[in-house]
Order: structure tokens, then sequence, then C-alpha cells
């Protein structure tokens, strides 16, 4: 049994619940202990994580928000530089599954929150666990 952290950026509520129900689910389906953080945004999430590795007490991490394209040129840095961070530590060996989600508008963002549908919070944490167990199978 690992242990998983979420890390949220609590922005869009109904749409969060949603991607941190499905994210719960299949880390706790799969046997594995789940706690939530809450950041202020996904620019925050990466620095969260970062944070949180440096206690021990966490096996992976699953990132969680949801970024909708403006009208200005702020969606491009969150959701860019929200994805570097998020890269960044997987490849220092970070067990991560990004589910943060990236998209032109709500509609599309139901769609993948939603676990009856697209259910990209369990997508996310399915590659936490994974990249976990490649992480103790190489280590």
């Amino acid at each position: 049994m690992a242990k998983f952290l979420i890390v949220e950026a609590r922005f869009y509520d109904h749409l969060n619940d949603m991607l941190v129900a499905g994210a719960s689910k299949a880390l706790k389906d799969a046997g594995h202990k789940v706690e939530v953080l809450t950041v202020p945004g996904a620019l925050e999430i990466p620095g969260a994580i970062a944070l949180a590795d440096q206690s021990g007490d966490f096996d992976g991490y699953v990132a969680i928000g949801v970024v909708i394209r403006g009208e200005t040129y702020h969606f491009e840095i969150v959701a860019g530089e929200s994805a570097r961070g998020v890269m960044a530590l997987t490849m220092d060996g970070i067990a991560i599954g990004n589910g943060i989600l990236t998209v032109e508008n709500e509609a599309q963002a139901l769609v993948r929150a939603d676990p009856a549908q697209k259910n990209k919070g369990g997508e996310a944490a399915a590659a936490a666990m994974a990249l976990l167990a490649l992480r103790t199978k190489y280590t």
C-alpha cells in the first residue's frame, strides 16, 4: 500500500470535485491511502508537490486543476508553466500523474472531469500509480 497526495488547484469547485473524486476512487480501489492538499492555482501545484516530497511522507502525487482559455495570454502561461513544472519533477523521479485540464471552455472541462465520462482524474491517478511502479522497479 502506498500513500498518495492529490494536489488540487481549487479554482472551479464543481469541476475539481469531480476530478478529485475520480482520482481518489482509483487510488483507493487500488488499496492506497490518499490525502488532498489544496493550493490557490495551477502554477502552485509543482511547488506544493516539491515541498511535500521533501517530507518523505508520500510515495506519489496526482496534480489536479482546470485551466480554461480566457481572453488573455494568461492561459498560455498557466497551462504551459504548470505542465513544465510537473514534468520537471517527474523527470527528477517523482511519481506524478498530471490531471491538470487545459481546455477551451467549461463544457470541455465538464466532460473530462466527470468520472462517468472521460474521468481524467482517474486517469491521472492511474498514471501516478504506473510511474510509482516503474520507480520501484528501477530504483
